[in-house]
C-alpha cells in the first residue's frame, strides 16, 4: 500500500527539550530524533523529518513564519500531502494563525507541541506528533486551513487560545469549541471552517511595530500616548466589556488613530467587539465614530497579529486594513 508523503519541520520548543548545561531544560532534539521517538509514525506515512529552527516558543519571529511559509509551499508543490509543525507551545496560537493567513492550500497544515517536556513523567509529546501526523493524512482534514492538535483534540487556528500554562488540557477554543478530534486512530471533523482569502505575501516584508494594550480599570490613557509617542506603525486596544474605555483613554486613543491603524477588541477573549449598543463616552460607538476599527471576534494576539501581517505586506491604507478585518466580523 502506498503510503503519504507528511513532512515533520521542527522549531524547537518544550517538545524537543532536555537537561543542558544550566538548570532547566533547553531546545536540544533535532526534528529527526522527534520523529525517531514514534515508531507507529513508519505505518501511516513515509516521513520526511527536518530541524527548520531550534528556538523557545517565545523567540520566534515573523521573518521565521514567513520563511516556514515558503517552505511549506515548496513542499506541497514536491508532492508532500501534509505538513506538521513541533514548536513551543508559548505561541503555538500565534503561529497557527499567521500560517493560516499566509498558507493557502489544501493539504493539512498542522502545529502541534508537548507541555510536559521528555524529561518529564507523562511526556505528552510523541503522542502529540502521533495524533497531528494521523491529522496530516487524514483526507476530512483537507480544505481545513491551518489546525492545532494536542491532548487528541483539533482547533482551528483561528479560534484556538492557549488558556493554560503548563496543564496537558491547555488548549481550547473560546468561540466555538475544538472542531474535531482523535478516537482510537480515527481522525473526526465536526466542523468545517470557512475559507477565509488568504494575504499576499510580499518577497521583501516592510517592518511593522504594532503594539497591544489591555484596557483595566482606573486606566487614564497613560500607556496609550505612550505607545503613541513611541511611533509605532498600529496599535490593538483591548477595551473592557464589548470595547468600553474610560473618557480619558478615549481621548488618547482618538489622538493616536490620527498617527496609525487603531484596532478595538474586547479583552474577554470570546464573543465580539460590539458596534452599535453602547453610546455613552469611551462606548464602542464613540470609539468608532473616534476612527478606531472594530476586530470583531478576534482576541487582542490575533488582531494584532492580522494587522502586523497586513502591514509587513504592504496594507496600509485605512479602507484596506478595514476591509482585512471584515470575515472576522470586523467593521
Amino acid at each position: 500500500m502506498n503510503k503519504p508523503s507528511v513532512a515533520v519541520l521542527a522549531l524547537g520548543g518544550t517538545i524537543a527539550m532536555t537537561r543542558g548545561d544550566g538548570a532547566g531544560v533547553v531546545p536540544n532534539l533535532t526534528g529527526e530524533k522527534l520523529v525517531g521517538a514514534v515508531p507507529e509514525l513508519q505505518e501511516i506515512a513515509h516521513i520526511d523529518a527536518r530541524s527548520f529552527r531550534q528556538l523557545p516558543g517565545a523567540h520566534l519571529q515573523f521573518a521565521d513564519l514567513e520563511a516556514l511559509a515558503d517552505t511549506i509551499r515548496e513542499l506541497a508543490s514536491s508532492g508532500c500531502q501534509g505538513v506538521v509543525i513541533t514548536q513551543g507551545t508559548d505561541t503555538i496560537e500565534e503561529t497557527a494563525f499567521v500560517l493560516d493567513r499566509l498558507v493557502d492550500l489544501p493539504m493539512p497544515l498542522i502545529v502541534t507541541g508537548a507541555m510536559r517536556n521528555p524529561t518529564l513523567p507523562g511526556a505528552d509529546g510523541p503522542g502529540n506528533i502521533l495524533a497531528a501526523v494521523r491529522v496530516a493524512v487524514s483526507a476530512a482534514a483537507r480544505g481545513c486551513g491551518c489546525m492545532v492538535v494536542l491532548n487528541d483534540e483539533i482547533h482551528a487556528a483561528r479560534f484556538v487560545r492557549k488558556m493554560h500554562s503548563s496543564r496537558p488540557d491547555a488548549f481550547g477554543s473560546p468561540n466555538c469549541g475544538r472542531i474535531g478530534w482523535i478516537s482510537e486512530d480515527k481522525v473526526i471533523l465536526g466542523l468545517r471552517p470557512p475559507h477565509v482569502e488568504p494575504l499576499v505575501q510580499q518577497p521583501t516584508p516592510a517592518d511593522a511595530r504594532v503594539g497591544l494594550v489591555k484596557i483595566a480599570l482606573g486606566d487614564d490613557g497613560t500607556m496609550v500616548r505612550a505607545l503613541t509617542a513611541a511611533r509605532l506603525d498600529g496599535l490593538v486596544v483591548e477595551a473592557t466589556g464589548g470595547g468600553h474605555v474610560a473618557p480619558s483613554v478615549a481621548d488618547a486613543l482618538e489622538q493616536a488613530a490620527h498617527d496609525m491603524p487603531v484596532i478595538l477588541v474586547s479583552r474577554t477573549g470570546a464573543g465580539d467587539t460590539l458596534a452599535k449598543t453602547y453610546g455613552f463616552l469611551g462606548s464602542e460607538i464613540d470609539l468608532q465614530r473616534r476612527g478606531l476599527i472594530r476586530g470583531g471576534w478576534l482576541d487582542g494576539l490575533k488582531a494584532r497579529l492580522l494587522l502586523t501581517l497586513l502591514l509587513r505586506h504592504g496594507v496600509t491604507h485605512r479602507d484596506r486594513i478595514v476591509q482585512a478585518f471584515r470575515p472576522w466580523g470586523g467593521d
